[in-house]
């Protein structure tokens, strides 16, 4: 009895240390520390998921994590260019500029703004609206430097942003785009240029033809700017018009 009692009393001595050595007053810093991990790990993993998310999404909403176009084209027409047809305009200018922005890689990005006015679709006509609006606010932020038109006529008399041949504005009652455009057709680099085929899929049918007959019904034309609010990488953009206006039947 006395050595069963001199065990129990052991044991709760034992025990008692064993509670005391694990209160956090007796902890060293590093047990501390793994005890605060164990119990917290997932609130501060679950914590870090959550920034880095939230970083990821504010960056590319600014564009902190994409690199910036060195140029920027505007396609206006009547229907959208196949998405074949744009990447072979994209490749076609990423070849005729160099690195402007010297960010380390060359960008040409098209914008397309698309709508028929004779449509009366319901649909159509939302969409051509939300596609004019979206023109305007790229006319007024000075994204894109050159238009691909359809109609360049129409164009300038709805905006008359395109410019003189020598960059300037035109008068408030000049709607002539003679001087301001190079026909796709007219310019031999333009034309010259090999730009594959487009394949797309209508009324259940495949589509098939070639990118550079889809656009050599096309004007070029490049905006002029109004205020001191001017197009990234304006000088270099300008040697790009002087290329292409040089090399095209009006020299």
């Amino acid at each position: 009895m006395r050595i069963g009692n001199l065990d129990e009393q052991n044991h709760a001595d034992g025990l008692a240390e064993l509670i005391e050595a694990s209160s956090p007053d007796q902890m060293t810093r590093l047990q501390k520390r793994k005890n605060w991990w164990y119990y917290y790990k997932w609130y501060v993993i679950i914590g870090v998921i959550l920034s880095l998310a939230l970083i990821h999404l504010i960056g590319s909403s600014l564009g902190l994590f994409t690199k910036s176009p060195d140029l920027q084209i505007a396609y206006v027409g009547t229907h959208a260019l196949p998405e074949d047809t744009v990447t072979a305009l994209e490749q076609l200018f990423t070849s005729l500029i160099e690195d402007f922005n010297r960010d380390g890689k060359v960008i040409v990005q098209v914008n397309q703004y698309t709508g028929n006015s004779n449509d009366e679709n319901a649909e159509a006509t939302y969409y051509q609206y939300a596609s004019e609006i979206t023109l305007v606010a790229d006319i007024s932020s000075c994204e894109s430097y050159l238009f691909l038109l359809e109609d360049p006529q129409s164009f300038q008399r709805e905006f008359q942003i395109l410019a003189e041949s020598d960059g300037s504005c035109p008068d408030n009652a000049d709607y002539n785009v003679e001087s301001k455009i190079i026909p796709w057709a007219d310019c031999p680099l333009l034309l010259s240029a090999d730009l594959g085929y487009y394949t797309l899929w209508a009324a259940g049918q495949e589509i098939t033809g070639s990118n550079q007959d889809l656009v050599s019904g096309l004007y070029l034309g490049r905006r002029c700017f109004y205020n001191d609010k001017t197009t990234d990488n304006r000088e270099a953009c300008d040697s790009l018009w002087h290329l292409l206006y040089n090399s095209s039947k009006h020299e």
